[in-house]
């Protein structure tokens, strides 16, 4: 099987159940940021030394190419069989918060992306994740999204934040806060 197919050579493309819309088209934006986020978490699962956070990292891009089927489907499909996000999914980032949370100092400051790499890569998968989740709902204003979608990306986000603190924590790089002038 060859890996082009030439059909999007004019600007369009195929939606799971059929129909062809412009790679410019809002669905797109919306499942392609979310594609670049999960690029962005196989960075850091490729820098994770835990093999549990490589596991938890692994199902949270299962999760996203998930959202990313729900998204490349046309609303009109009938019989498109894909995977579900689930509220046990939201439960599972929340456990990981907290558990990560309670090991953190308290937040006092805001915290600047920075001060070692892998710290960085959290940050930059978080921005991406509250870019991707402003597309969905976007694309929610103009047609029905799974409410799930949108709150896993909201809760995910938040995991990205709190996974950048506890690597900082761990590499012992310390955060690098914002100081007003004011």
């Amino acid at each position: 099987m060859k890996l082009y197919t030439k059909g999007g050579d004019k600007g369009e493309t195929s939606l799971l159940g059929g129909s062809r819309v412009s790679k410019a088209n809002l669905r797109i934006e919306a499942y392609g940021t979310v594609d670049e986020l999960n690029a962005y978490i196989g960075l850091l699962r490729d820098h994770a030394k835990e093999q549990s956070r490589v596991d938890f990292l692994k199902a949270i891009q299962d999760r996203l190419f998930t959202i990313g089927a729900e998204l490349a489907t046309s609303p009109s499909a009938k019989n498109v069989k894909k995977p579900d996000i689930l509220e046990s999914d939201i439960n599972g980032l929340e456990k990981e918060i907290d558990l990560m949370d309670e090991a953190l100092s308290p937040l006092k400051k805001f915290i600047l992306p920075g001060g070692h790499p892998q710290v960085s890569y959290s940050h930059i998968a978080r921005t991406v994740c509250r870019r991707a989740e402003r597309r969905v709902i976007e694309l929610n204003d103009q047609e029905p999204v799974e409410e799930l979608i949108i709150k896993y990306l909201n809760r995910l986000s938040d995991y990205l934040f709190v996974l950048g603190r506890m690597i900082s924590k761990e590499l012992e790089v310390g955060e690098i806060t914002w100081e007003s002038r004011v």
